[in-house]
């Protein structure tokens, strides 16, 4: 493992337990309790995890949401798109469910929690930005298109420079990016794995993507020589998860926070 080089890792933790869209446990599944609302994320935090990935969208009234997919199909049995409704009516669907959050409500509500921040869509990028910008201590972000990060994060950059935030967010590379670090780490080139990890701060990946395996030791050495942690996604067996950090992972990103904080972090 690495020593960090920015402040969203400044936890002593080790590995770190990155909640995905906070924890629902099966007593919560039960109860109705849907991913990425303040119940599942307050699971998190009382589970004892420091760190929330979750995921944003805006609503067709241009408030910044917690939620994952384009549509309420999956999560509400509703074909709305999350751009089309308000968030007055994203609220009354998911009252019972756990209860929406504005990405500015999760920030408050959590103040000692580090948000990973996966940009779901074009239009939130934007807006994102200028609400992470004064938090950018505690928030990484990341997302399959690496085009929308970078305008997050050149919106947040814009904010620190007007004052309105002192540290520029974190920052994972989406598929692009991804793919750069790989190619890179295969050819052994030094000097490429530097290009492609350069303006990284973590490499959040699957260990395998279809047929090809995307961890490697190659990929992980090239990623601390830069100073860039690996985190994991998604592992929800504990045996996996001891595997992976015993193999050099820095991070694990799952489900179940509750179960790997328990393999591993046990008291």
């Amino acid at each position: 493992m690495i020593a960090p080089r920015h402040p969203y890792f400044a936890s002593a933790g080790r590995p770190r337990i990155l909640a995905h869209r906070g924890l629902v446990p099966p007593e919560l599944v039960a109860a109705g309790i849907a991913e990425n609302t303040r119940a599942a994320l307050a699971a998190a935090v009382a589970a004892g995890a420091e760190y929330l990935e979750t995921d944003c969208h805006l609503t067709g009234d241009g408030r910044v949401v917690l939620f994952h997919d384009a549509d309420l199909v999956r999560v509400a049995g509703d074909p709305r798109a999350v751009a089309d409704i308000s968030y007055a009516e994203l609220t009354r669907v998911l009252e019972g469910r756990g209860g929406a959050l504005t990405l500015e409500d999760a920030l408050a509500a959590f103040p000692d929690s580090r948000f990973n921040i996966d940009v779901k869509a074009a239009a939130v990028a934007e807006p994102l930005g200028r609400i992470v910008a004064p938090h950018g201590h505690r928030v990484l972000l990341t997302g399959f298109d690496d085009a929308l990060r970078d305008r997050a994060l050149a919106t947040a950059a814009d904010e620190i420079d007007a004052g309105n935030g002192t540290v520029l967010p974190a920052a994972s590379p989406g598929q692009r990016g991804i793919v750069r670090a790989l190619l890179a780490s295969w050819s052994g080139s030094r000097r490429a794995a530097a290009r492609a990890l350069a303006g990284f701060d973590a490499l959040q990946i699957p260990e395998r993507h279809g047929p090809v395996r995307v961890l490697s030791r190659r990929l992980l050495d090239a990623a601390h020589a830069n100073g860039v942690e690996v985190h994991v996604w998604t592992v929800n067996d504990p045996e996996r998860m001891r595997r992976l950090v015993a193999s050099g992972v820095d991070g694990i990103v799952t489900d179940r926070a509750d179960v790997a904080l328990a393999a591993l972090r046990p008291q």
